[in-house]
């Protein structure tokens, strides 16, 4: 049971007030009530547009699921659609041009392309990990992966794997940093001489290419660091000739270390289970330790205590010798829920509020922490706060999170953007009406990113009544999908996000598969995106390797004038339209789906893991969040409702793919099978997201899953 205390009319969980209270406030220039009372103020404001904002996204899809059901059968008829679209408001019309005016944005989003993580905030050890993933050892990000062919052998350090990284890295360098006549794999020495670096091999003496590119050094008897910048990012060759892998080198160089994860989304959605107060709790302790720069994490690894803390800055000399310091940390965002769940951590007349309104409260308020510093390491150095909110659905729901910012600003007396917004296009009445959701908040977006999987779960739901749709893997060739990606990127460009945010891309899901990463996800930046988003600190490493290989800013700059994405394209839904499916194809998906279900949900429902790596039906590890069910539960719903499956064939499938995924986790002391019985309350909150799917508000996953999170620990108590 959760204890309570009043403030401001307001009931407040006992451990929310002692942590805001007693751990946020204090050194602010905001009491505890000012603060409750301007809340409250919020919340009573605010709490019934809300509402009719959802209001408004269950009429728009009752009439469009309508409209759909009306002419199930007949050819689709893209312009009908179109005009009934605009009819009923769920596209509106385009106003006078304007521009992207968002001012003090950090380096890292305006005007440096880089990799993005984003990890859960409420595992402190991750949150810490993405942190300090500004920089990250390219000989290890091969070494220890499959970007490099075979595999280390025997204990210890294997010479011949080092020495295929270290080959790779070379061939990097001389693609990214050459040096003048010779490779970087004939150099003997680099050293100063004046204000450039040079390299020193059997013929003579050689400087870089471009010179400017040595940009700081730091020296101690042999060993030094020597950093160069390319395309924005920094690139370290770290000499030391006493380390094994500099013994082995020529040049004595025992590592390049490259500027990697720019960015962090320290999140509060899609990859937590958050679903009561004590979880708030943990996310926002962790979240105000990260801006007080005190977050700390003991552990143990291979038998030894740990403790985790952010990393510093680094200090160099610039070549004319004067000092430098590069920031030694990601630049950290905070992802907010959206407009849908409540709360119990906070109760206005007895009843639940907005998560994501407190999640705005609390998440700038601990960040006003940062703001306060004046020196030493910081996250923003422009006086700004970054949140990323999600699952907004068109216009009006992006003008009511400007205000709700604007209104968390003026009861913490910050002026008025200080707060930067992240729009996540993930729901198609916003990829529909991408320029005018940007125009509300013209001067504090700073990024926009696409998402398969959430964008397909709406594709999904918004298009329910419409026909049964094409397999999973043939989705990722739809044409409203590559509409919807160029859309994006053409959006953005032409409103002038350029140099004042960031334009990204989704996440690479297959952690374990370094080698197809590096071939695959340089369709990224070649896209135009000057950031996409990666599951770990080593992905960061190797997908900086693409922001050398493509300047993206002269990319963007390539694509903008290109002719604009169709809308047709972009509401056309990619249907069966009368194929006929083998049984063997929809056994394969409806397995898939399942397994993929179960997978995620048991680690969700029985241990409260919201992100994790899952093996899939073929047992290739996947990074699965809420995003990932959402489309998977959305397909099964989709084919349910048509006919193409059964309600008992996917109760089978549920069954015996529950037997494998206990099988995947027999591993796991704190794994809870859901075999034989299948009576567990994970097994039921996978069949309820499949079975009421159809029902579910745009298709989320979230109603479902607290249920039963909260089902799952009133039982455990």
């Amino acid at each position: 049971m959760t204890d309570y205390v009043r403030r401001a009319g307001l009931s407040v969980a006992t451990e929310l007030a002692d942590l805001i209270e007693g751990q946020v406030l204090p050194g602010l220039p905001v009491g505890a009530e000012e603060f409750w009372a301007g809340y409250a103020g919020i919340l009573r404001d605010l709490v019934p547009q809300n509402l009719a904002l959802l209001n408004t996204r269950e009429t728009m899809q009752a009439q469009i699921d309508d409209w759909l059901t009306a002419r199930k059968g007949q050819p689709w008829d893209g312009t009908a659609y179109r005009a009934f679209l605009e009819e009923i408001g769920y596209i509106v019309p385009e106003g006078p041009d304007f521009s992207i005016g968002t001012e003090n944005v950090d380096d890292e989003i305006a005007r440096v392309a880089g990799p993005q993580l984003v990890v859960p905030i409420t595992n402190a050890r991750f949150a810490l990990n993405a942190a300090n993933a500004r920089w990250g050892s390219l000989y290890d990000a091969l070494y220890g992966t499959d970007a490099l062919p075979g595999a280390p052998e025997g204990k210890g350090y294997d010479p011949k794997r080092g020495a295929q990284a270290v080959a790779w890295a070379a061939e990097f360098l001389d693609t990214t940093v050459p040096l003048k006549t010779i490779s970087h794999t004939e150099v003997s020495e680099y050293f100063r001489e004046g204000k450039e670096l040079m390299a020193r091999s059997a013929s003579g003496v050689h400087g870089f290419k471009d010179p400017h590119v040595f940009v700081g050094y730091a020296e101690e008897g042999a060993t030094a660091t020597y950093m160069l910048r390319h395309n924005g990012l920094h690139i370290g060759l770290l000499i030391d000739p006493s380390h094994p892998v500099g013994r082995d080198s020529a040049a004595g160089l025992r590592d390049v270390l490259l500027e990697s994860a720019l960015t962090a989304i320290q999140d509060c959605e899609d990859s937590v289970a958050c679903v009561d107060a004590a979880d708030k709790v943990l996310a926002y302790a962790n979240w105000l330790g990260l801006m007080k720069g005190d977050l700390s994490e003991t552990f143990e690894k291979g038998g030894e205590t740990m403790t985790r803390v952010l990393a510093p800055d680094m200090a160099l000399t610039a070549p004319d010798g004067s000092d430098l310091s590069l920031q030694g940390r990601s630049l950290q965002l905070v992802r907010n829920v959206g407009h849908l769940m409540t709360t119990d951590a906070v109760l206005f007349e007895g009843e639940e509020t907005p998560e994501g309104m407190l999640d705005a409260m609390v998440t700038v308020t601990c960040a006003m922490h940062d703001l306060a510093k004046t020196e030493g390491p910081r996250n923003s150095r422009t006086g700004s706060v970054y949140v990323v909110k999600p699952k907004m659905h068109g216009p009006e729901e992006v003008a009511f999170a400007d205000r709700l910012y604007a209104d968390v600003e003026a009861v913490l007396g910050l002026p008025l953007n200080t707060v930067k917004l992240g729009v996540m296009d993930e729901e198609r009445r916003t990829s529909v009406n991408l320029s005018e959701c940007l125009r509300q908040v013209k001067d504090r977006v700073v990024f926009i990113n696409t998402g398969f999987l959430d964008r397909t779960g709406d594709e999904i739901h918004t298009s329910m009544q419409a026909g049964a749709f094409v397999p999973k893997a043939d989705m990722a060739k739809a044409g409203w999908l590559a509409a919807y990606e160029q859309g994006n990127v053409d959006t953005g460009l032409t409103l002038g996000l350029q140099g004042k945010g960031q334009i990204g891309k989704g996440m690479w899901a297959k952690p374990d598969k370094m080698a197809e990463m590096l071939e695959a996800k340089i369709g990224h930046p070649m896209a135009g995106a000057n950031c996409a988003w990666v599951p770990s600190p080593t992905a960061a490493t190797l997908h900086a390797t693409h922001y050398h290989q493509v300047d993206v800013f002269a990319r963007q700059n390539e694509l903008k004038g290109r002719e604009a994405a169709s809308l047709d394209a972009l509401l056309t839904p990619p249907l069966l339209s009368g194929r006929n499916l083998t049984d063997e194809e929809v056994t394969r998906e409806v397995e898939n789906n399942c397994q993929g279900i179960l997978g995620y949900v048991v680690r969700w429902i029985d241990q409260g893991v919201g992100c994790s790596k899952v093996p899939d039906i073929n047992d290739v590890g996947l990074m699965e969040d809420r995003a990932t069910l959402r489309i998977s539960s959305q397909y099964l719903a989709n084919w349910l409702l048509h006919g193409l499956v059964s309600e008992d064939q996917v109760e089978d499938a549920l069954r015996r793919m529950a037997v494998k995924v206990d099988a995947q986790n027999a591993g796991d002391p704190a794994y809870t099978p859901m075999a034989p019985d299948f009576d567990g309350v994970a097994f039921a909150a996978a069949r309820d997201l499949i079975f009421t799917g159809v029902a579910q508000p745009s298709g989320y996953t979230e109603p479902v899953l607290h249920a039963r999170r909260r089902e799952a620990k009133e039982k455990a108590q």
